[in-house]
């Protein structure tokens, strides 16, 4: 599990990190900036348990009390990361509104948040807290709710349908990147691993019905040679969302 209990750490320097970070630079090279890509890099390559002040410290070749006056702890760090990886979800393409039609645009939404929790595993690896927002987040949810505005939804509905589809993303990206660590560290492929299994899997079902988990289960084995087919799930979880919020607003996608 994630070290992710002490999130956020202190509100009040988070506030001054994220909104007022120290623009002097020190002898060895540091900033705020600096030290948060350092810790990204360690987070995405192996994961966010290696994350610590010591690691980082390690890498920029300075020691972990040199990184203290930038970023307060490893909480505020983790924050700081979140941040700087909001900030490039639509930093390299067009903010929501600017992509169309409505539905377009929340399709947009999913992609980006898809691609990002796909570049950086860590973002879905963490347990929700109460977080302080920064520049980062807080252009990402003004770009984001964009997507929704003029659409006919109330401001709290805006609020909520904005959720419920990044919820969506990042459950489905966190299976996914589940089932990609499984994988990656067995020797078996998906169809290797049921093929040594079934056989005691059935014996130990033998008399047991369940006809149609065994119809469904068996199709999608066949179509995807996947016990489950999450990126599929997403795609018809995000149509069937768009679909019934175009009837909720009378508006065509």
């Amino acid at each position: 599990m994630a070290k992710r209990a002490e999130r956020p750490g202190d509100p009040i320097k988070l506030i001054g990190l994220l909104w007022r970070p120290a623009e002097a630079v020190s002898r060895s090279g540091l900033t705020p900036r600096r030290i948060t890509e350092a810790a990204i890099a360690v987070a995405d390559g192996e994961g966010i348990d290696a994350l610590t002040i010591r690691r980082i410290a390690g890498d920029l070749g300075v020691s972990p009390m040199a990184l203290y006056p930038y970023i307060a702890g490893r909480p505020e760090l983790i924050e700081l990361m979140l941040d700087a990886v909001a900030a490039e979800v639509y930093a390299a393409g067009p903010l929501p509104a600017q992509a169309g039609a409505w539905r377009e645009r929340v399709e947009r939404v999913a992609h980006a948040n898809w691609a990002c929790h796909m570049a950086h595993p860590w973002t879905v690896e963490l347990p929700p807290g109460r977080p302080v927002p920064g520049p980062g987040v807080s252009g990402k949810y003004e770009a984001e709710l964009a997507a929704f505005e003029g659409i006919g939804l109330g401001d709290m509905e805006m609020d909520q349908a904005l959720v419920a589809v990044l919820g969506l993303v990042s459950s489905t990206a966190r299976q996914v990147l589940s089932l990609r660590r499984i994988r990656e560290e067995s020797t078996l492929t998906d169809r290797q691993w049921w093929e040594s299994v079934g056989p005691v899997l059935a014996t130990a079902m033998s008399g047991a019905s369940y006809p149609i988990a065994e119809r469904v289960s068996t199709t999608v084995g066949e179509a995807t040679g996947m016990a489950s087919d999450p990126e599929g799930s997403l795609r018809f979880g995000l149509t069937t969302f768009l679909d019934g919020l175009a009837r909720r607003v009378g508006a065509a996608g």
